[in-house]
């Protein structure tokens, strides 16, 4: 079960170690460093350098050279990792999937009730953008001019997540623990208002809502709407 916003954050920044290792490992073929620990310490720094460089002035107007003037790599240090801006892509979006659906799967995984496990999925969702928004903006804004592969992988995930939320309403809708809905066009709905959170926070930062009472708010209109 989610537990709150501070718990969350520490569980997960002890995980990041995991999904920066597993990332060194599903890319040792592009990846010339052998040694695992510093690899995989590396990577944290290149791809949050990245994601920093992106948010400040766009990645398509970021060069491996302020790549390496913002990370503290020499050149030659940076193309034992990466050849070129594309792998560099690769690494970002990787991470991030990698991250998105470990998290959703495990914070969701053992919970039965329909409206606890419904909760569970969008808490997470939420804590995680608000712990990742460079990653999630860099995602949803760059989307359209990623390689092909990077653009379908991309779609994937986004419909992965949805589909989690699509399958808890159905088995909500199944156990009658909800009123019978289009489950499809609800999870929809659900993703959108997931995505304003990491998409418009100046709005919500000017009303002082932080992303648990978000959360609780996004709940409490499902609930009105979903339970009988």
């Amino acid at each position: 079960m989610i537990s709150d916003f501070e718990s969350f954050k520490i569980e997960l920044s002890l995980s990041k170690d995991e999904i920066y290792r597993e990332l060194y490992r599903k890319n040792k073929d592009r990846i010339r460093i052998k040694k695992e620990y510093v690899a995989v310490k590396n990577l944290a720094r290149i791809i949050e350098s990245t994601l920093r460089l992106a948010s400040s002035k766009g990645f398509h107007a970021m060069s491996l050279r302020d790549l390496c003037a913002d990370s503290g790599f020499s050149i030659g240090g940076l193309y034992a990792y990466i050849k070129n801006k594309d792998d560099l892509i690769h690494l970002i979006q990787s991470h991030g999937f990698i991250l998105t659906r470990r998290t959703m799967l495990a914070y969701t995984q053992g919970i039965d009730a329909a409206r606890d496990k419904l909760f569970a999925a969008i808490k997470t969702h939420l804590y995680l953008s608000e712990l990742m928004l460079a990653w999630f903006s860099f995602s949803f804004m760059e989307a359209k001019s990623l390689p092909a592969k990077e653009k379908k992988e991309a779609i994937a995930i986004e419909l992965e997540i949805e589909n989690i939320i699509f399958d808890i309403i159905e088995q909500g809708v199944a156990a009658q623990a909800f009123k019978p809905i289009d489950a499809r066009l609800l999870s929809s709905v659900i993703k959108a208002m997931m995505q304003d959170w990491y998409l418009k926070r100046r709005k919500y930062r000017n009303q002082a809502v932080n992303v648990t009472q978000y959360a609780e708010f996004v709940m409490g209109i499902l609930e009105s709407y979903l339970l009988r």
